[in-house]
């Protein structure tokens, strides 16, 4: 099959367009449903607090950088919804994780026409245990990254809202593209390795991942759309990279 393209971006539309395909889509209602329940909870608490959480922040400004206000205000605002779309994001992955894996394992069958031996829905109740100890992995990854993005989100103007975008998009990278790795039994640690490897791809991805989490209504489907996309991506750039790393214990 060729490869679908050289960027990682690309790939959510390939998401959008294999997550409704046949033999896909009824894979795609479960964690639909809990992406939509979820976010819609995400999107008041959005609206309710952004402003006036954007209104205190604001107020830490001093008067001697009083110019910045119009450049920081969309800084901060955009900082605060990606917040609430990780957060709701990882609660989300975590409730439907063992159907995400399920999903992945669907699109890679459909990609390929070949998939993990030990796959399908008995597979799926089976590795239940590994699968959201997995999902309680990349949070332990997670935590210490987020606090120390966090405080250069807060304290470094201009420099930090980048730099936190971007580890939101490695974020995202990482919980999505992780599915169709964990489903071949790949540690954690050569996950991370061959997604780094493939930074542009990566973070192209993730980014746009991202910022659509945040759009209301569309990120409603963003769950389901983003294990498909990253699971072509996966097909097409990573999987003979894998081939060995399954027989090695999670790290």
């Amino acid at each position: 099959m060729p490869v679908y393209s050289e960027f990682g971006g690309s790939y959510i539309a390939r998401g959008f367009e294999l997550a409704f395909q046949k033999g896909v889509r009824r894979y795609v209602l479960i964690p639909l449903s809990i992406n939509i329940l979820l976010f819609s909870f995400a999107i008041y608490a959005t609206f309710h607090y952004t402003t006036q959480w954007v209104g205190q922040l604001m107020a830490w400004l001093p008067d001697y950088l009083a110019w910045l206000e119009l450049l920081l205000w969309p800084l901060i605002v955009i900082g605060i919804v990606l917040i609430f779309a990780l957060t709701f994001t990882s609660v989300a992955n975590i409730i439907a994780s063992p159907f995400n894996s399920l999903l992945a394992e669907k699109v890679e069958f459909k990609l390929t026409g070949s998939g993990p031996a030990d796959g399908g829905v008995s597979g799926m109740i089976r590795d239940i245990p590994r699968i959201i100890g997995r999902e309680f992995q990349k949070i332990l990854y997670f935590i210490p990254r987020i606090l120390g993005f966090g405080l250069l989100l807060i304290f470094v103007p201009v420099l930090g809202q980048l730099l936190w975008f971007l580890f939101g998009g490695w974020m995202m990278t990482i919980q999505y593209a992780d599915y169709p790795f964990d489903n071949h039994k790949v540690p954690f640690r050569t996950m991370r390795a061959e997604l780094w490897q493939r930074s542009g791809k990566s973070l192209s991805f993730g980014c746009i991942v991202a910022l659509l989490a945040s759009i209301p209504l569309v990120n409603l489907v963003m769950i389901p759309v983003a294990v498909c996309g990253a699971t072509a991506m996966w097909v097409d750039h990573i999987r003979f990279a894998t081939n060995g790393a399954s027989n090695h214990s999670l790290t």
